[in-house]
């Protein structure tokens, strides 16, 4: 039986923990993975894992690359991915990406790049764990590992939480989202996904609430919101307000935005910029449903490792390689 073979992609910020990216890699590796692609992990141009023409290479040569990883895994994100999405390969990658089970995975500013290849390529990707924030974490995280490797080997997963929604709801359609202010940055581009009846789940880090609600806005005043089943939110994590917010939290703000959308709002979504994370494919069918104060949300038709794969047993992974 091979091992799950992982490639590493940087195509945003470099990695600057490179503690946190070694553990990874150790943790993968002791779970039997194999994992190539480590010279991403050496690459700086200013803020960047290297120049542009570098970090979209990393994606456009899985087009040409002779033997197929099974999971490429963003090392983290950071900014730089926009910068990218008018030089990809998009008919290339889908030609040779389409029929394969070669999952895609990140989020946070992997965001652009899920929705560039949703458009232009018509792949799904995943939004979950990165190399260094999450399998690098100092302590592994147990439901970020284990739903991950669910979602990438089953041909259909559940999430299960707890939320404070009092919504009652089951609603179908297309799973789609990730990071708010990259979903919102690309409004009026041709690398915004056109998905009507969806789910659409958010999140976000480090942005004041009346940001946070801004950008809630846009999606709402472009038609966005009105055109979705439900709107799913994750973490928000260190948005704090300001002083001048006179107590206008986050919470206000999600408030403010479930009272002027048009569709049922759910919240606490175990997603975003922590490690208690699901992993979530965009753009495949789901149903989301919500009763007293429980949420589950099932997703199928995602590409996943089939055959002779090994799933990684977390009893036999280290905690701290």
């Amino acid at each position: 039986m091979t091992s799950t073979t992982i490639r590493l992609i940087a195509p945003s910020g470099y990695p600057h923990d490179y503690d946190a990216m070694a553990r990874g890699v150790a943790r993968l590796r002791a779970a039997g993975c194999t994992v190539d692609g480590l010279e991403v992990l050496d690459r700086t141009e200013h803020r960047f894992a290297g120049s542009d023409a570098e970090r979209v290479a990393d994606l456009n040569h899985l087009a040409i690359h002779p033997a197929l990883p099974d999971i490429v895994l963003a090392v983290r994100g950071g900014y730089g991915a926009t910068r990218l999405l008018e030089h990809i390969h998009y008919g290339a990658l889908r030609e040779r990406l389409a029929d394969s089970s070669t999952l895609l995975v990140g989020h946070s500013d992997f965001t652009a790049l899920q929705m560039a290849l949703y458009v232009k390529s018509g792949l799904t990707t995943f939004g979950g764990p990165m190399l260094g924030p999450d399998f690098g974490a100092p302590e592994l995280n147990e439901l970020m590992w284990e739903h991950f490797w669910r979602a990438v080997t089953e041909p259909e997963a559940t999430a299960r939480w707890e939320t404070t929604s009092d919504t009652m709801l089951d609603a179908e359609g297309p799973l789609w989202g990730g990071n708010l202010a990259m979903l919102c940055s690309l409004i009026g581009t041709p690398y915004f996904p056109r998905i009507d009846d969806g789910i659409l789940f958010v999140e976000d880090v480090g942005e004041p609430p009346f940001r946070i609600e801004r950008l809630l806005y846009q999606l709402h005043l472009a038609g966005v919101l009105d055109r979705q089943r439900a709107l799913v939110f994750g973490h928000f994590t260190n948005c704090k307000p300001h002083g001048y917010d006179n107590g206008y939290d986050t919470a206000a703000a999600l408030d403010h935005i479930g009272r002027v959308a048009h569709i049922p709002v759910v919240r606490d979504l175990p997603f975003g910029h922590e490690t208690n994370k699901f992993t979530l494919p965009f753009g495949v069918p789901a149903r989301l449903r919500v009763a007293d104060g429980q949420a589950s949300l099932t997703f199928r038709g995602h590409p996943h490792l089939s055959g002779a794969v090994p799933r990684p047993d977390p009893a036999n992974r280290p905690q701290n390689p």
